[in-house]
Formats: C-alpha cells, structure tokens, sequence
C-alpha cells in the first residue's frame, strides 16, 4: 500500500470517528465576534460529543484556552471540537475554546466557557 493509500486511510478513520459523535445539545446563546460567552452541555460518562462554535459571522481562528479536567479535548477544525468524557468518571467538567473572526454584530476574539455535566 502506497504511503499516500495509508495517510488516506488514516485521515478517513479519524473524520468518520468525529463524525459518528452526537452533536453536543447545548444551552447558551452564540454572542458576537469580541463577546466572551457561558455554554453548558451534558454528556455521558465515557462519551463523545461534537461541540460546535457558532458565531454569525467568519471565523478566522479558534484553539483550546483550557483543557477540561475529566474529559479530553481535540480542535477537528477552525469551528468544531470534540469532548469525550473520562470514562467512570460522574460530576462537573469545565473549559474554555476560543474564536476570532469578524461577523455582522462585532469583530474580535471571544472566549467560550463551557461548563459539562457528566452523568
């Protein structure tokens, strides 16, 4: 199998994995590009949920200001990211993912906080 069959291969595994997880049903509401935010979610012990950003506007950049403390955290691109629950693992989890862009209520970066309720 050629070098580029088998990073083909491997790039298909991980966007099929990401995108087989349930989209994270969140409460909170999009702000504006420059406005730091409050989300909350609920997830499972041990599952994966995708966490979208949904700013109005053209997102520039975003990353991961705080990793979460019983779960962990993977960017799959600029507006999506995904959490998995620490497997055993029942209670509160936190952190916080952040946006650039421009939009048409404000331009900027905004921090998202997200507080997760694992059960």
């Amino acid at each position: 199998m050629s070098r580029f069959a088998v990073l083909a291969v491997i790039a298909f595994g991980l966007a099929t994995a990401s995108a087989r997880a349930a989209e994270c049903r969140v409460t909170g509401h999009p702000s504006a590009f420059g406005v730091d935010m409050v989300a909350f979610f609920a997830v499972r012990s041990g599952e994966t949920c995708n966490f979208p950003i949904r700013i109005p506007g053209m997102m520039a950049s975003s990353g991961i200001s705080q990793k979460p403390a019983h779960g962990t955290l993977r960017q799959v691109n600029v507006t999506t990211f995904t959490y998995t629950a620490a497997r055993g693992y029942k209670g509160s989890d936190t952190f916080a993912i952040y946006g650039s862009g421009e939009g048409p209520y404000g331009s900027g970066r905004s921090v998202i906080t997200v507080n997760a309720t694992i059960q």
